[in-house]
């Protein structure tokens, strides 16, 4: 990153900070970032960017914090207020592949943080990001029962666990392929098996 950081109000700052984080774990094993790993890709010395953070472990919180605020803030968008619930739903999984092509270091790191043994900071933050996810996809799914586009039998929970984990499956997919463009390639053809397993049959 060039010297100019270096004069940046520290709110921008941080922000670069937590864009430096998503760039290295894209690029290594997200538990293997050090704080001098991401002082060198900024071009700053360890000492300022602790002007900014405490430790590590804060920076992670930012970026955990700018995840979950980007990520719920991409798919509110891909909704328009005019879409079906299931043109809502398919809005939304683009949406989340596309958030994911541009930033491919995101799941890594939440898939990090997931494994670990321990009860985490982290850890409880990515859960309470699947949570919110997973009671917005249940919005839809409730509307779309009530219009009649979604089987009035749908198991809604099970539905946006099954949304939440198709779009992991093919994270995994392509984090096995070394090629995270092919998640845009399938994403279609994968959520119309998606769908025609959730609307209605009339």
């Amino acid at each position: 990153m060039n010297s100019f950081i270096k004069y940046l109000p520290a709110e921008e700052r941080r922000a670069v900070t937590v864009e430096a984080v998503i760039e290295l774990a894209g690029e290594q094993n997200p538990s293997d970032i050090t704080t001098a790993a991401i002082a060198k890709r900024m071009g700053l010395t360890q000492g300022a960017l602790f002007r900014h953070f405490p430790n590590k472990d804060a920076i992670i919180q930012a970026v955990m914090e700018w995840v979950a605020e980007r990520l719920m803030s991409r798919l509110e968008k891909a909704v328009h207020p005019d879409s079906t619930p299931l043109e809502a739903l398919e809005s939304m999984f683009m949406a989340n592949v596309d958030f994911i092509i541009e930033h491919p270091g995101i799941p890594r790191m939440l898939f990090c943080e997931l494994q670990r043994a321990q009860e985490t900071v982290h850890k409880r933050m990515v859960q309470t990001l699947i949570r919110r996810y997973g009671e917005r996809l249940t919005r839809l799914f409730e509307q779309g029962k009530q219009c009649g586009e979604l089987d009035a039998r749908l198991d809604v929970e099970a539905s946006a666990t099954l949304f939440i984990g198709t779009i992991q499956g093919l994270v995994m997919q392509s984090l096995l392929a070394g090629d995270v463009s092919r998640i845009r390639r399938d994403a279609t053809r994968v959520f119309a098996i998606y769908q025609r397993g959730i609307r209605s049959e009339s």
